[in-house]
């Protein structure tokens, strides 16, 4: 089972203060104007990863669990976030078998993981 778990929203620069808004599009500047023009050159998208997009620059700090079926991975989350959340089964046999991501938002409901990654607005493009 893979989770991926994100406890702000994504996307978001809005909550951001002024110096780390700046320091990100600053970021995205260098990546566009200096490093880009080399990887088109040289077709680095073509045999390592994709372009980078704006939302994976936008995006917060994420944590990543990986691990054996059965070792407390979805019960840690419950813990970190200190309730359900949709999706969720815990069992003794393998109960979550796709990417899974928990994000802080307005509303709770579940996205499968192909729409996610399709999704021009958050960071996960390179699941494709």
């Amino acid at each position: 089972s893979i989770f991926s778990i994100s406890f702000l929203c994504l996307g978001v620069m809005e909550d951001r203060d002024g110096a780390t808004a700046r320091v990100i599009e600053g970021l995205k500047d260098l990546y566009k104007t200096r490093l880009l023009p080399v990887e088109k050159l040289y077709s680095y998208h073509h045999f390592f990863s994709h372009q980078m997009t704006d939302a994976e620059f936008d995006a917060k700090p994420q944590v990543l669990m990986i691990g054996q079926y059965s070792t407390g991975k979805t019960s840690f989350i419950k813990y970190l976030i200190g309730r359900d959340f949709p999706g969720q089964r815990i069992g003794p046999e393998p109960t979550t078998d796709r990417f899974v991501c928990v994000m802080n938002g307005p509303d709770e409901r579940v996205v499968p993981g192909n729409a996610l990654s399709v999704s021009p607005d958050l960071p996960y493009h390179g699941l494709q």
